[in-house]
């Protein structure tokens, strides 16, 4: 799975309602309202890398209300939950 998280300036006026249209686009997994230098975060995942460039300048950048967008490339994912499942070998915890 490749992965792009994407900084999102879109129209202040129609912030949820650009959100709600970019949570349903095909390859948005998730987007956040944030407080600081924008408005909106969305994570892209896609089984093909060529499919990032798609999502991004084919639906999202071309959503309406959307005013500019910066793209994060993902290489690798560190998480506490990850290395959590990778080390669990089956057994009930012993809280």
């Amino acid at each position: 799975m490749n992965t792009a998280i994407v900084h999102i300036d879109c129209a202040t006026d129609s912030i949820p309602e650009v959100a709600e249209a970019l949570a349903s686009l095909e390859g948005v997994s998730e987007v956040y309202s944030v407080a600081g230098g924008v408005d909106l975060i969305a994570i892209v995942r896609v089984p093909r890398f060529d499919d990032i460039a798609e999502v991004i300048a084919g639906k999202i950048s071309k959503t309406p209300g959307v005013i500019n967008s910066e793209t994060f490339v993902a290489f690798r994912a560190y998480s506490k939950h990850d290395l959590e499942d990778a080390f669990a070998i089956g057994l009930p915890d012993a809280d």
